[in-house]
């Protein structure tokens, strides 16, 4: 059995709740762009597809940064700096996604 493994099942289902919305943001922007009458320009399809891939990096590292503290034998406080900086970093990366979605859908 592993131990902590509900944490760390936990830890992991945030993780892919963080890449399906990306994945969904990205390929809906995708899709919506092909159903429009102009094409759109290719530097906006970059722009969204490197956007996802951010957030999905972010959430990567964020998942092992949370891993590494749940696998440490002593308790350590939930207000840690690196935490609330990945948290962050993930909401810009969020924000800076739809922008994008918008700039490729209009």
């Amino acid at each position: 059995m592993i131990i902590n493994f509900e944490t760390h099942a936990s830890n992991e289902r945030t993780f892919l709740a963080w890449v399906r919305t990306a994945v969904a943001i990205v390929g809906f922007g995708l899709a919506a762009a092909r159903l429009g009458n102009q094409p759109s320009p290719f530097w906006s399809e970059t722009l969204m597809l490197g956007a996802g891939a951010a957030v999905i990096l972010i959430a990567w590292v964020r998942m092992r940064h949370v891993r590494r503290r749940i696998e440490r034998p002593d308790r350590l406080p939930d207000d840690g700096a690196p935490a609330e900086l990945f948290l962050i970093l993930l909401v810009v990366a969020l924000f800076m996604l739809l922008g994008s979605f918008a700039i490729h859908v209009s």
